[in-house]
């Protein structure tokens, strides 16, 4: 019984290591680092600061993380690469959210087989869910001190977050990152790997040619830095992950998932929460409870839970964020998860 969930560990660190490990965390290490090292800090402080309007920056920080498609673990060092360069901690809490539980390609998979009104449930809930989020970080964390930023001693603030050259080189590396998710679906895992080359090797040859040696060897270091403070964590909780899908018991979790109370939508949500979903393979296991009986609501539920949580993204958030900021986030998310499954559920659907 022993050995066969010590397998069960290996056999799922197996699948997210050649699935994950090239062609989304390196990328989103790399593009951590880029946004710590080459955004003005200045102008994030402005625009999705602690100080800046809470409307426009918590819409800002929702509506541009629909067009990041990343899992619960890859989207933490690109968070946590936001709220390093200065950004609120609501704002990169939405960010961790809404990228995983609701980006555009999740979306597009999403409708193609639950239809088009499970996709606007996901959309709105996962929004409104978002603006929550970061109010309730925002609020318990309000007298949190960071370290300061002073602007610029000529008295006037750098509009641009980042220069030319430099989005340049964000661009691709995000290309890196979101063009191989892509084709998760549409391709081999030789040609997801092929295009990740190709933006790869394009990214490094300009970052050559044009980023000074000094900001290469910064961006390396903060790149490093995430890859330290995450990626055995991650793994670790893969592993653990594993072993639980051995132990839940399939039908068990069948009987309990059927109908639109809060108890069925609270179970979904922990199943969500627990377990880890690449971005998009949520959809067709809930898809496959939805046919043996599972409720509309708690299916929400999972589809957002699913890819937005998972077992390793705890652990990471709490080396990355701190401990407080993981117990306030995670129970926040499971209850607001519980609680949109039960009202679409009953009131919507």
């Amino acid at each position: 019984m022993v050995g066969d969930l010590v397998i069960a560990g290996f056999v799922a660190l197996k699948d997210y290591i050649a699935t994950h490990v090239l062609t989304c965390l390196i990328p989103a290490f790399l593009l951590a680092g880029a946004m710590v090292t080459f955004i003005n800090r200045e102008a994030i402080l402005e625009y999705l600061g602690e100080k800046a309007n809470k409307l426009k920056s918590f819409s800002l920080a929702s509506i541009s993380s629909f067009f990041l498609a990343a899992c619960s673990c890859t989207v933490i060092p690109v968070s946590s690469g936001l709220y390093y360069s200065g950004a609120g901690i609501g704002v990169a809490f939405i960010v961790l959210w809404v990228a995983p539980a609701s980006n555009i390609l999740a979306l597009i998979y999403t409708g193609s087989i639950l239809g088009s009104g499970m996709v606007i449930a996901r959309i709105v809930a996962a929004l409104l869910m978002a603006f929550l989020v970061g109010w309730v970080m925002s609020f318990v964390f309000r007298g949190e001190k960071r370290e300061e930023l002073n602007i610029s001693q000529t008295g006037e603030r750098k509009k641009n977050i980042v220069d030319r050259k430099n989005l340049i080189l964000l661009v691709l590396i995000l290309l890196s990152l979101l063009l191989p998710n892509y084709l998760i679906r549409t391709g081999s895992y030789l040609s997801k790997v092929l295009v990740w080359a190709i933006f790869t090797v394009a990214m490094t040859i300009y970052a050559w040619k044009v980023v000074p040696t000094e900001k290469l060897k910064e961006w390396l270091r903060e790149s490093w830095w995430f890859v330290g403070i995450i990626f055995p964590l991650l793994l670790g909780g893969v592993f653990l992950v594993g072993i639980i899908g051995k132990i839940l018991p399939e039908n068990w979790i069948r009987n309990w998932l059927g109908g639109n109370g809060v108890g069925a939508s609270f179970l979904a949500t922990m199943i969500g929460a627990i377990s880890y979903f690449a971005t998009m393979t949520e959809a067709p296991f809930v898809d496959t409870l939805m046919k043996l009986g599972m409720g509309k609501g708690p299916a929400l539920a999972l589809l957002l839970t699913g890819p937005g949580l998972s077992l390793p993204n705890w652990l990471a958030i709490a080396r990355v964020f701190g401990v407080k900021k993981a117990l306030v986030y995670v129970p926040t998310i499971v209850l607001l998860g519980t609680l949109v499954g039960w009202f679409f559920g009953n009131f919507i659907f």
